[in-house]
């Protein structure tokens, strides 16, 4: 039997649901903060990840599906979204005048990485991400922070912790660099295979080691909040009573340095420890990243942003046990009784979708009974029964189910404004009465 590809996943109608109020709830947020929707090819030139986000990280060094296409072009699948938005900022000249300043734009995606699967870590999987072009401000990294913590909060998140970091400007990491590298050197031998390829070629890295070795040595490592220059200090300074007055709470970790080399100055990482993971599992992270733009050929552009695992998400709120309101409610219910009525059945379902309205109907040609209990399992708000009666008559029953409450109405006037009938219909049984004269 032929199955999916090790590391992916199989989204069903029954899980979409999640999925579809996330998308929607998150549409609506950063709309609120004025963020427009931009979509990139799934696959991109090998040296744009490889000069964006960097050839010792472990994206690029380890995890990325790349290969050589019928043209010879060396092409990866999209790893990450920064790298892709920036590039489309660039190309499309999108830091013209004629462009909003500063320019904020999201993607909801697929991203692929050759890693171990795990729970919350597939090999395709799902990033909501944004990007803030243009702005200098220290508000700005706030701002977006504070977009991804109001979205968590108003999915029905609470088991959520901030952690924040400054990495400094690119003289202040130069300086820090060495510092770390003087530090590291006489543990050489006691590093971890991946922190020994790191330690001279990006040795900010080994910071993020997981393994148990190198986390012990660095414990004592000098910290780049040491290194910071007074401009970058004050900026770090300004995050933090910004979030201070936003009361948004966090912690500062002097450890943390994220994944990707593009970043400098603030970087902050939405942490959790919920039982889905199995250990604390960043949720969201991102940061300030001015010198990316320049990196791939567009002129000097601050930039800020952060990427968001949806699948991570999802089993979040799982472990939370947010309830997910239903995006797809039934409206009306058609029962059909007899083969005489199916034309008029399937020429009513129609009209009623066409007038903005969710309609479900048997296919089966099961008698009246069974039909109600469907039309009562799938939600049905109203009900209406056509038999060979009613097909004579030109009148059908329609019967509000959350009341009980059943009516005759004209056919035609369920063609010509079902949304009156309706609307009266649901409103209350005091409402149905008057509206047809009872």
């Amino acid at each position: 039997m032929i199955q999916k590809p090790k590391g992916t996943a199989d989204l069903l109608p029954e899980e979409i649901k999640i999925w579809h109020y996330i998308e929607e709830t998150a549409r609506i947020i950063l709309g609120d903060y004025q963020f427009e929707e931009m979509r990139t090819p799934m696959f991109e030139s090998y040296e744009l990840f490889s000069r964006g986000v960097g050839d010792t990280s472990d994206i690029v060094s380890k995890e990325m599906y790349d290969f050589y296409d019928k043209g010879d072009r060396h092409i990866t699948l999209r790893p990450e979204g920064t790298a892709a938005i920036v590039r489309a900022y660039v190309e499309n000249k999108l830091f013209g005048p004629e462009h909003k300043k500063p320019y904020k734009v999201y993607y909801m995606a697929p991203m692929f990485r050759y890693e171990r699967p795990q729970s919350g870590r597939l090999r395709q999987f799902h990033q909501l991400g944004v990007e803030v072009f243009g702005s200098t401000n220290p508000a700005t990294d706030v701002e977006t922070i504070a977009m991804a913590w109001d979205l968590l909060k108003e999915l029905g998140l609470s088991n959520m912790r901030l952690v924040i970091n400054s990495l400094g400007k690119t003289a202040d990491r130069i300086a820090y660099r060495q510092a770390l590298i003087d530090y590291l050197e006489p543990f050489t031998e006691e590093l971890s295979e991946d922190s020994k390829n790191r330690l001279h070629k990006n040795p900010l890295r080994v910071l993020d080691s997981k393994d148990k070795r190198d986390i012990e040595i660095v414990k004592n490592a000098p910290r780049i909040l040491e290194f910071l220059s007074d401009e970058a200090r004050t900026h770090f300074e300004k995050v933090q009573q910004y979030l201070t007055a936003l009361e948004i709470p966090f912690e500062i970790d002097e450890t943390m340095v994220r994944g990707l080399d593009y970043y400098q100055d603030t970087i902050f990482e939405i942490m959790t420890d919920s039982k889905s993971f199995g250990a604390k599992t960043t949720i969201c992270g991102g940061g300030r990243y001015d010198g990316l733009v320049q990196e791939l050929d567009g002129p000097e552009t601050p930039g800020f942003g952060f990427g968001l695992g949806m699948e991570r998400l999802v089993l979040l709120m799982k472990d939370e046990q947010v309830e997910i309101p239903d995006l797809q409610e039934l409206d009306a219910y058609i029962v059909g009784l007899g083969e005489e009525t199916e034309e008029e059945v399937l020429k009513l379902s129609i009209s009623l979708r066409q007038q903005g309205y969710s309609v479900d109907r048997d296919f089966f040609g099961r008698k009246a009974k069974p039909q109600f209990k469907n039309a009562q399992k799938y939600g049905a708000k109203v009900v209406i029964t056509l038999g060979e009666e009613e097909l004579a008559s030109r009148q059908v029953p329609l019967k509000v189910m959350n009341t009980g409450k059943e009516v005759k109405v004209d056919l035609a006037d369920v063609y010509e404004d079902f949304d009156s009938l309706f609307r009266q219909a649901t409103m209350d049984t005091t409402a149905i009465d008057e509206y047809f004269g009872k």
